[in-house]
């Protein structure tokens, strides 16, 4: 790979600027169509990123039909069209954004009827497994860790304590479609401890057996996630709060 397009990388949207530098060595021939990328390890090593930038890279690459992951194997540069090699990154991100304020837009229809249905429907013992994951979650955010798993299985347990396995389908994919931004989120400064509180209102609502309190902290947390990843204002934003 060309050196003079490696080194540590200076920008907030890490990931978009390092697509952007992938995007140039395919356009100028430097990666050619059967060439593998480098592993994620040695990536975020040569760039001085951290591996979910990296994969957000690749993602975006991905999308702009560039490269393709393959299990096993690792990730190819494919045959593509000039029309394609031209294509400005900033039309892939635009369409991602559109799409994620899409799926977050479907998640604060669905997951704050589904906390409802949690706090009327859930057992001592979902209780007690939300109360084991926060608590969890708490001992690695004041460790400095990101609890990217216990924010998974704690919407997972919301789910299952709703006593409805269509509901349980949906969240599960809304949960993988959303994983790559919700990664991310969770790696922005304070995040985590805001996710930590949003989580704890909600077990709250749940253990109190109060729905619509739980439909409300539910709807509160999602639109912290979105004022962060879309810059949109929250509802306690909105109100002054």
């Amino acid at each position: 790979m060309e050196k003079s397009l490696l080194g540590p990388v200076r920008k907030t949207k890490v990931y978009e600027e390092v697509a952007s530098r992938i995007q140039r060595l395919i356009l100028e021939g430097r990666l050619k169509p059967g060439d593998y990328l480098p592993p994620e390890r040695e990536l975020a090593e040569v760039f001085g990123v951290s591996r979910t930038s990296i994969r957000d890279a690749i993602r975006v690459l991905e999308l702009l039909g560039l490269v393709e992951p393959r299990h096993g194997e690792g990730t190819v540069i494919k045959e593509v069209s000039p029309d394609v090699l031209t294509t400005p990154l900033t039309t892939v991100l635009t369409m991602k954004k559109a799409l994620l304020a899409e799926l977050l837009e479907v998640r604060k229809m669905f997951e704050p009827a589904v906390a409802r249905y949690a706090a009327l429907r859930a057992s001592p013992d979902d209780v007690a497994k939300l109360e084991a994951i926060v608590a969890r979650q708490e001992e690695k955010v004041q460790r400095g860790e990101v609890a990217i798993e216990e924010d998974d299985e704690f919407h997972y347990t919301i789910a299952r304590a709703s006593r409805n396995q269509v509901t349980l389908r949906v969240v599960d994919v809304l949960m993988d479609l959303l994983r790559e931004s919700r990664e991310r989120a969770l790696q922005i400064e304070g995040r985590p401890a805001r996710s930590l509180q949003g989580h704890k209102r909600i077990l709250q609502a749940i253990r109190r057996g109060d729905g619509d309190a739980a439909a409300e902290a539910m709807l509160r947390h999602i639109e912290e996630i979105e004022a962060i990843l879309l810059g949109a204002p929250s509802l306690q934003e909105v109100q002054g709060g």
